[in-house]
């Protein structure tokens, strides 16, 4: 029987692919609303990044979460997401 075939996203702030379970999806909702996806099935499009500060502060910086989503986010989104990306 032939294995699964693991899916794998980038990573918005290292550039890394990893398993997409190991990553953390950021999605912009049909409304234009950005927030965490910690079940991976929201509907809307989505971007994933490491579970950690460092690379939620990379992409931050890169402006590459706004460009994969192709919205303006604004700096209390970034700081929920950061205080979500915390508590995991």
């Amino acid at each position: 029987m032939p294995q699964r075939k693991i899916p794998v996203r980038r990573c918005c702030g290292c550039g890394e692919g990893k398993p997409k379970k190991e990553l953390v999806r950021i999605v912009r909702s049909p409304e234009g609303e950005v927030s965490l996806d910690t079940t991976g099935k929201k509907a809307g499009r989505g971007a994933y990044l490491c579970p950690n500060a460092a690379c939620l502060a990379k992409a931050r910086k890169k402006k590459s979460l706004e460009r994969a989503l192709a919205v303006a986010i604004p700096p209390e989104v970034y700081e929920a997401m950061e205080a979500s990306l915390a508590d995991e």
